[in-house]
């Protein structure tokens, strides 16, 4: 296994991130709530809220209004490296954990889904491996979020370039837990296979 990053945040959507109907789609990161321990679990996440009670996330599958009935959006993924290449391109409108990532690690650089298809590894301060996630795929942007990025209305016309740029894994990564397990903030992330070695 080798480091890659830190958690650094942590957060579950309460609520869906997209509202009303499609061409006219809108995105609100307000639902988003940070935590400072995911409990993860093949099904999908809760999070620990401040009461000592633990709130379900939309992508579990046990959400009443589940956004993973195919069981491949449990668990997200993004890099510290990419809200900066997002933040560089939109502006000062995006913040770490504005595209709803559940886990937000702290990198020194981009990665591709082929960075991290042989799966990663959440590890404690003293190496101890809490949980393992299967990278399955890319989160694909959307054109609500690009609008919200934006801070306007896309066209057809300007969409295909963001959508390209936020492709490839810049807004994040679509994993699912091989098993149960309890994450923290200041947790590491690690490469089980590292594609570079």
């Amino acid at each position: 296994m080798r480091i890659i990053g830190t958690i650094t945040r942590m957060q579950i959507q309460r609520a869906s991130l997209k509202t009303g109907e499609k061409p006219l789609r809108r995105y609100d990161p307000a639902p988003l709530l940070s935590v400072p321990t995911l409990a993860v679990t093949p099904d999908g996440v809760f999070g620990a809220g401040a009461d000592g009670t633990w709130i379900v996330d939309i992508h579990h599958r046990a959400h009443p209004e589940t956004k993973n009935d195919d069981g491949l959006h449990g668990v997200s993924v993004g890099f510290t490296t990419h809200y900066e290449a997002m933040r560089e391109h939109f502006g000062e409108r995006i913040v770490e954990g504005c595209a709803g990532e559940n886990i937000i690690v702290a990198a020194d650089r981009m990665f591709t889904y082929d960075d991290l298809a042989g799966g990663v590894a959440i590890v404690s301060g003293d190496g101890t491996e809490r949980v393992r996630l299967r990278v399955l795929q890319v989160a694909h942007p959307c054109r609500p979020f690009t609008g919200w990025a934006l801070g306007k209305q896309v066209e057809p016309e300007e969409l295909k370039s963001h959508l390209q740029f936020l492709d490839g894994g810049t807004r994040g990564f679509y994993c699912g837990a091989e098993e149960s397990g309890t994450v923290n903030v200041g947790d590491q992330v690690a490469l089980l296979h590292d594609p570079r070695a």
